[in-house]
């Protein structure tokens, strides 16, 4: 027994001396059998970790949306100031020139230069009511529109034949339904204002007997090519007051004709609820027009080319803008933008364009604004596959260009895949390929197919002409450049009298020659026997009226030519002989200088030029006692602007 038990001692000690020879790598063809044996080396663990993404930055310095930085964190993105090299740029307000020029290559912004094309109240109605009289069947989805003072005359002849419409006043470029009020008479708008007039929707679509539109929101990834997608799921804000038809009593309750929602929340009767609230999703929308047999793909086709037609009516400058302050962006698309579409339905279920926000709100109060814009947010993130272009690559194929072109090395001396690089596929083609993968809960609108393809070739000279506006721009440049060239033909003349008098005794010699010569024509020809004496005096007269026709005729001409300074003087005298007596008042002349002078002044208000001047020659000390009596109540209203309200 004693025997048996050191012999399995024994194996139990080369057992373990094999395991820990094993075990410590004394044997490199053996594998471990322990759980607790290093399987995986460290170092390989080491390289592993340093092939991390380069961090994607972003600058949110003009971003007041909480939501928006919260969404960029989660996918990784680092908060910067404008002055470092930033990734994304998201902006509440529009793109400046500047801004867009000096961004490089691997950089993108929110916002395309050229939106306001369609963005501004103004000129969207000025971009629909140009491609309406180029395509009459396709742009009839907005109300008649006329902008303010330019049309003023053409809204005015429109309600005195419609007497029974309601129009609906706005101002050209606010927002969050400030300024805006329903009229039955064009009469009260001051015709110097700078206003929008449309005719209002008196028959729209009710759910439980109030008026509600719709925020589309759309994402445009690029526009050339055109790449537009729509959110399936937004918001359906609604009027807090019964709709009733507009009358004299009722055109002034805002909470009963505008469904702005930053008017409609001071309401007392506003309900916060998401199934049955003054602010839902389009989906419980959705669910209550099916209930109602509503053929729901229908009524969101025809909204899809609403907006599909709305973004050409402003292509062709947004299209020119991008690729003037654009021109190096070879590997990502410079610019993306999320727009918010107000639509309103008819009774008839038609849709119809109110406003394009180009910086819809991004506010969540309430947890159905969080959850339509965070996911809003997110899938537009996704969807621009932000990780595809390389921040430090770009950079030093930058650097290697500026290397190459001021050494000017040979071009054709490249690197060996070229051949292999053509077929690959370019930025685009990938691009185009992940959005189409990750949709999310978007939709693509366009391309598709030859649809629209008729609509994108707009006339060229139909940009800038074509409407009311500018036919009274162009009249008023036209008058501008006529009273100038007059100014400048009457100083002329002023300065140089002495040649007035020559021409004028010229001609007063010319007509007494002329008088004498048809005299001795006259007493000559009785000494000829072949005509008698009455004919020949009828040939004076004939003459004598000839030579006065052709000198009136020549009179008018010189008249009606401005270029001939001197000759003008000579049929208008009183304005070269007696310069100190004013010049005759025209009641038109006079009307629109008037007007223009109240334009001036309203502007000057309005801009806050008055209240900028004074507190700059207050700063600097070159104010009189009298300006300060006069102007001074600029002065405090700064500084009650400026000091902190009591609570």
């Amino acid at each position: 027994m004693e025997q048996q038990a050191k012999e399995d001692m024994n194996e139990m000690t080369m057992l373990m001396r094999n395991y820990d020879s094993k075990l410590y790598g004394e044997d490199d063809t053996s594998q471990p059998t322990s759980c607790t044996a290093p399987i995986i080396p460290q170092e390989t663990t080491k390289k592993k970790k340093r092939r991390k993404r380069s961090q994607i930055t972003v600058c949110l310095t003009n971003c007041r949306y909480e939501s928006i930085r919260k969404v960029a964190s989660a996918f990784g993105m680092r908060e910067v100031s404008e002055e470092e090299t930033w990734n994304f740029y998201w902006t509440d307000m529009s793109v400046s020139v500047e801004r867009a020029k000096e961004m490089k290559r691997f950089q993108r912004i929110n916002h395309f230069p050229g939106m306001l094309e369609i963005c501004r109240k103004d000129l969207l109605a000025r971009n629909l009511n140009r491609m309406q009289k180029i395509y009459p069947k396709e742009y009839n989805f907005f109300p008649k529109t006329w902008c303010l003072p330019a049309d003023f005359g053409e809204a005015l002849n429109y309600s005195k034949t419609h007497k029974n419409k309601t129009f609906i006043i706005k101002p050209e470029c606010g927002s969050q339904g400030r300024g805006i009020y329903l009229t039955k008479s064009l009469k009260e708008v001051k015709p110097t204002d700078k206003l929008i007039a449309q005719v209002y929707l008196s028959k729209p679509y009710l759910v439980d007997g109030y008026k509600f539109d719709i925020r589309v929101y759309t994402l445009i990834t690029s526009c050339d090519p055109l790449r537009v997608f729509v959110y399936n799921e937004g918001l359906v804000r609604f009027a807090t007051s019964r709709y009733a038809d507009p009358n004299a009593n009722n055109t002034t309750n805002v909470f009963m004709h505008l469904t702005n929602y930053a008017l409609n929340k001071h309401s007392r009767t506003y309900v916060y609820d998401s199934e049955a609230g003054s602010k839902r999703k389009i989906s419980t929308l959705n669910k209550i027009l099916m209930s109602q047999g509503v053929d729901l793909s229908r009524l969101w086709y025809s909204i899809d080319q609403v907006i599909v037609k709305t973004i050409i009516a402003a292509w062709p400058i947004l299209k020119h803008s991008y690729h003037a302050c654009f021109p190096s962006h070879d590997t990502v698309h410079a610019c993306f933008e999320i727009l918010g579409f107000d639509i309103l339905l008819d009774q008839k279920l038609h849709p119809y364009i109110l406003e394009v926000n180009h910086s819809p709100s991004f506010h969540t109060d309430t947890q159905l604004d969080r959850e339509v814009k965070e996911g809003l947010l997110t899938d537009t993130f996704t969807m621009l596959n932000i990780w595809q272009c390389d921040k430090k690559r770009v950079l030093e194929e930058d650097r290697r260009r500026i290397r190459d072109r001021l050494l000017q090395t040979n071009k054709a001396i490249e690197s060996p895949g070229n051949e292999d690089k053509e077929h690959e596929k370019t930025p685009w083609q990938t691009q185009i390929q992940w959005e189409e993968t990750h949709l999310g809960n978007f939709r693509r609108v366009y391309p598709e197919g030859e649809r629209y393809a008729a609509l994108f070739q707009q006339p060229s000279g139909s940009l800038y002409t074509g409407t009311a506006a500018s036919r009274a721009r162009g009249d008023c440049a036209r008058l501008q450049r006529e009273q100038f060239e007059q100014g400048k033909a009457k100083a002329e003349a002023l300065k140089k009298p002495s040649q007035m008098k020559t021409i004028k005794e010229n001609e007063k010699k010319g007509e007494e020659g002329t008088i004498t010569s048809v005299g001795d024509s006259v007493t000559e020809k009785p000494k000829g026997k072949s005509r008698s004496e009455r004919d020949q005096r009828k040939e004076a007269k004939e003459r004598k009226d000839n030579e006065e026709k052709e000198k009136s005729k020549q009179d008018k001409d010189k008249t009606s030519q401005s270029q001939q300074p001197i000759v003008e003087k000579v049929s208008k005298p009183p304005y070269v002989l007696c310069s100190f007596e004013p010049d005759p008042i025209v009641e038109k002349e006079e009307r629109e200088r008037v007007n223009l002078l109240a334009q001036r002044d309203f502007l000057i208000r309005s801009y806050g030029m008055l209240e900028q001047i004074y507190l700059a020659m207050k700063k600097m000390g070159t104010l009189r006692p009298e300006d300060e009596r006069k102007y001074g109540v600029y002065g405090r209203l700064t500084a009650m602007s400026s000091s902190p309200k009591k609570i």
